[in-house]
């Protein structure tokens, strides 16, 4: 079962295809060097490994029955909640690795590194929040990670092992039958946070943190000058 699973994680995208509505994740190669392109990287890079890790744990799961669940409006239905709470904790833990490698050798204090994270993920939800999640709370979501930044330890967020709500989420709210999960749970936390490998490499190879950063303080400027509000930053 093991071998199953890992084949079907690492070969996820040869069916996404299949698949309606999906978060379909952009394949730009340019630098990283604004605030509007991490944005943009960290949006589309945690929608990419949200839809990657879900439907390939369903598919593991269902087998040849996969193509008939479509047909279902309660597992569809299902699967639209499981999207955007899994993007959700893709978001939280890739805003915070980004932020912190973007601005870990600039002058900026940590409520404004707080307040670029606070940026970021909101924009990231409102870009890939879709009318088929419904029961999806966005407010919820933000809630929940302005709460885990509140203890926030910006070293530690260097690290790979910084990602953890994403295996967690994937795990609680994939449409799979509570007694399955508790076989799979390593494998599908394993797969998860080995998917995570590739973009942490695009990112590191594509980012010039001296322009964000330098891009980050100057909208800070404006703000505190009184030219925009806080809501729009």
């Amino acid at each position: 079962m093991t071998t199953f699973l890992t084949r079907l994680f690492d070969n996820a995208g040869d069916y996404l295809k299949m698949l309606p509505a999906l978060l379909v994740p952009r394949r730009d190669r340019g630098p990283i060097d604004s605030v509007a392109a991490l944005t943009d990287f960290v949006a589309s890079r945690a929608a990419y490994h949200a839809q990657k890790t879900l439907y390939g744990y369903v598919k593991a799961r269902m087998g040849i029955r996969y193509p008939a669940m479509f047909e279902d409006a309660s597992i569809i239905a299902s699967l639209n909640i499981a999207k955007m709470n899994v993007l959700a904790a893709c978001l939280s833990d890739l805003t915070l690795y980004a932020v912190a490698h973007a601005t870990q050798n600039a002058a900026i204090a940590n409520q404004d590194r707080a307040a670029l994270a606070l940026r970021i993920y909101r924009d990231g939800l409102a870009t890939n929040t879709t009318e088929a999640a419904s029961e999806f709370s966005a407010a919820e979501a933000f809630a929940g990670f302005s709460q885990r930044l509140e203890s926030i330890d910006w070293r530690a967020a260097l690290k790979p092992e910084s990602f953890t709500e994403s295996p967690k989420a994937l795990l609680r709210w994939a449409p799979i039958a509570d007694k399955l999960k508790k076989f799979d749970s390593e494998i599908v936390a394993n797969s998860a946070t080995f998917a995570w490998r590739d973009i942490r490499e695009q990112f590191r190879k594509r980012l010039r943190a001296d322009a964000v950063s330098a891009d980050w303080r100057a909208q800070l400027a404006i703000g505190r000058d009184g030219s925009i509000s806080d809501s729009d930053r």
